[in-house]
């Protein structure tokens, strides 16, 4: 898609912003969803065929924290909801923290548990991945072990790994190839969020940040496989990106703009240079 932005967030009547457009996001947790289902039928019908984010990291216990099995349960009762309500909306699964083999056992247990729950295949119109590098190890840093899972390792990543590009782009061919060999090559792939979430002082300073933006630009960009990716679009492998993020206090690191001055950071300057050089 041209120019897109989430705030984590569904929003009726979303701002403007230079044309981009606004990428709905519903948020699940083990007691259910927010917003209720009245309010996401009306935010589908004011923005007749939006992308639809259902969920925000359900692999991670500090985000949406929901088991394959219940995540399942939740989107495919917001998916009828959605679609009732617009049938050109179009919708996404969460994105996972990072496709991994973990998290793709994840994905599988949750495919499997649509299909157990529902009777049909899980319907999907765009899928959606998140692109950080980060340890999958119990009670450690990272981000740990998907709920409902037993496993007390993954990918064990260390912080010099964050920023690795031989990593972060064998991620995204691997994510493509976990689709293409379950039949879905035909869905449009977006990363809804990726960026480097490590403090400068842990050796990322802000030019290795800017750098890395620019250098995941030339890939998400420019990277195709005639048997892996999206056909529709000259197989491409992912159709949509998105940095994190605008500007975050939690995780200043990567922000185009300091959260306390507004002012535009290095980072800003290579994103706003980057796409001034677009065609």
């Amino acid at each position: 898609m041209p120019g897109w932005w989430l705030n984590w967030r569904v929003l009726a009547d979303p701002p403007e912003v230079d044309g981009s457009r606004f990428a709905q996001m519903v948020r699940f947790n083990r007691a259910g969803f927010s917003p209720n289902e009245a309010a996401l039928a009306a935010a589908a019908r004011a923005n007749p065929g939006a992308l639809w984010l259902m969920g925000n990291e359900p692999d991670v216990a500090w985000q949406d924290n929901t088991t394959p099995e219940q995540y399942a349960a939740t989107y495919g009762r917001l998916y009828r909801v959605i679609k009732a309500a617009d049938p050109t909306a179009l919708v996404a699964i969460a994105g996972v923290s990072q496709p991994t083999p973990l998290r793709l056992d994840y994905l599988d247990r949750t495919l499997a548990a649509y299909e157990k729950q529902f009777g049909t295949e899980m319907p999907v119109d765009v899928w959606n991945v998140h692109a950080f590098i980060l340890r999958e190890e119990r009670d450690s840093w990272g981000v740990g072990i998907p709920p409902g899972m037993t496993e007390d390792t993954g990918t064990l990543y260390e912080i010099a790994d964050h920023a690795d590009l031989a990593i972060f782009r064998r991620q995204i061919v691997e994510f493509r190839r976990w689709m293409a060999e379950r039949g879905l090559r035909d869905r449009p792939l977006v990363v809804s969020e990726y960026g480097i979430l490590m403090p400068g002082s842990y050796g990322f300073p802000p030019d290795a940040v800017a750098g890395f933006l620019a250098d995941t630009f030339d890939f998400f960009l420019t990277a195709a496989d005639a048997e892996l990716g999206y056909p529709p679009d000259g197989n491409r492998l992912v159709q949509a990106f998105c940095w994190y993020s605008n500007s975050d206090t939690v995780y200043p690191t990567p922000s185009l703009f300091d959260p306390q001055t507004r002012a535009i950071t290095p980072v800003g300057e290579m994103f706003t240079a980057y796409i001034a050089g677009l065609p």
